[in-house]
């Protein structure tokens, strides 16, 4: 049984919310700050529900129970309108496990209620270990260990997941995803957590190495070894010594430079260019790309035999269109960052800019979404960003979805309706895969999303 404390002065929420989660969940409700602080003192709670109601509770409230509550050992969970949206993002930022839209899709909240409730158990096997009740290696890497990663969606939470699974094993990992995803970050975040953690970090980027100086830039050179060298260089697999080496973009290495890769893995040892001794491999190797190496082995530009050596586990990097629940949290992250690096004093982002974000499709990914915030700074009049301080790309696509979705009669209605069901349609054409689906309709991921949540047919696009 989960125990969940709710905190709200909505009525019509209180007597919906417990019978919806169903028998897993005990939800007992409070409406006074003063009593749900001694409510959370005299029992044992795994979540705490803050439901912000720009209408119906004072938010500032909500805000001080957080702060109070916040040192403790309680996992909260945060209900938002739209108008309270960039306070939920806040206090997401400051430690909430995450928040939810309302009115809230059930089964959503009812998943995210059950990853909060696993984060709490958690918490309190990472408590028990430090005062030495029992002893396991597993519990160390918990979101909170991995302190440059954001975002506590379901595709974050399997990353989190399999970085703790082997940040302590000596195993081949290889991290895809797209470009400006993050890889490196999970690749510390790996080191970080694990038996290394003292030891160097070595990151290399082989599609930026020359193909005629990269086996020098990674094995090192003697004297003498080729023309040019005027003495003895230490190569990045030396340079890692006990650590970590990442050798990111490793579809780029030539099919020669592979072979000698493939040997280095097998063989544990490395001889430097110009010298015939071996040197043991003594670094934990990690591998990247955002290439499908899938696609290049069957065009014969890489080698399957190298594939199966770095790919014993793979962890996907997701790009930021399949965790539209994370860009507020990473806008606040990075409004927080560069206001101190450009000396402003913009301190939220609006509503309506905050709309705009989630609803962009993020092609270029967290590192697009770091240059955007950082524009918006640098453009913003007052101590808010919003909308017009964006690019002109991400305003001319949300005023089309707004008027895509906005119902002025019975035209507007019969027209939205047809909508729905060429998109529940191209799910289903699709297998549930929604990105294809958004791509054989020629509209976004973030659109038919919101296309289908906004016309209440949150159990279609869960179900795909």
């Amino acid at each position: 049984m989960i125990r969940v404390a709710l905190f709200s002065q909505d009525a019509k929420l209180q007597p919906l919310l417990a019978p919806a989660l169903g028998r897993d969940f005990e939800v007992v409700v409070e409406t006074h700050a003063d009593r749900v602080i001694e409510l959370l003192q005299g029992n044992t709670f795994d979540i705490l529900v803050l439901d912000l109601d720009s209408e119906n509770s004072r938010v500032d409230t909500h805000v001080d129970v957080f702060n109070d509550l916040h040192h403790t050992d309680i996992t909260v969970v945060i209900l938002t309108d739209d108008g309270c949206r960039p306070t939920a993002v806040d206090l997401v930022q400051r430690g909430a496990h995450s928040y939810c839209r309302k009115p809230p899709a059930m089964r959503e909240l009812k998943a995210m209620m059950r990853r909060a409730y696993e984060h709490a158990v958690m918490k309190r096997q990472l408590e028990a270990a430090k005062h030495g009740q029992f002893s396991t290696h597993k519990v160390e890497a918990e979101p909170s260990a991995c302190d440059a990663l954001i975002g506590s969606s379901a595709p974050m939470r399997t990353v989190y997941d399999l970085i703790r699974r082997v940040a302590s094993l000596n195993a081949s990992v290889l991290i895809t995803g797209e470009s400006g995803t993050g890889k490196e970050l999970i690749a510390r975040a790996i080191h970080n957590i694990g038996d290394r953690k003292a030891q160097p970090f070595v990151a290399v980027s082989c599609g930026a190495i020359p193909e005629t100086l990269i086996e020098s830039e990674l094995f090192g050179h003697e004297k003498g070894a080729f023309t040019g060298t005027t003495g003895t260089r230490t190569g990045y697999f030396e340079q890692a010594g006990n650590g970590t080496l990442l050798l990111d973009e490793i579809g780029e290495l030539s099919a020669q430079t592979q072979v000698k890769l493939l040997r280095i893995l097998q063989q544990k040892e490395f001889c430097r260019l110009g010298s015939g001794r071996p040197i043991p491999l003594r670094a934990r190797v990690l591998f990247a790309t955002h290439r499908d190496l899938s696609h290049m082995i069957e065009e014969r530009k890489f080698r399957l035999d190298l594939y199966y050596r770095i790919n014993v586990m793979t962890i996907h990097a997701p790009s930021l269109a399949e965790r539209p629940e994370d860009i507020g949290s990473l806008a606040y992250h990075f409004l927080r960052q560069y206001c101190d690096v450009y000396n402003k004093s913009v301190s939220g982002i609006s509503s309506a800019a905050l709309s705009t974000l989630e609803d962009y499709d993020w092609p270029g990914n967290v590192r697009e979404l770091e240059n955007v915030i950082q524009s918006a700074i640098i453009r913003a009049d007052g101590d808010e960003i919003q909308p017009k301080d964006l690019p002109e790309r991400m305003r001319a696509q949300d005023t089309v979805g707004d008027g895509d979705v906005r119902e002025t009669g019975t035209f507007e209605r019969l027209l939205r309706e047809y909508k729905v069901k060429l998109a529940l349609k191209a799910i289903e054409d699709c297998d549930g895969n929604k990105t294809l689906a958004a791509r054989s309709l020629n509209i976004s991921r973030a659109y038919l999303h919101r296309l289908i949540r906004q016309s209440g047919g949150v159990e279609a696009i869960d179900a795909a």
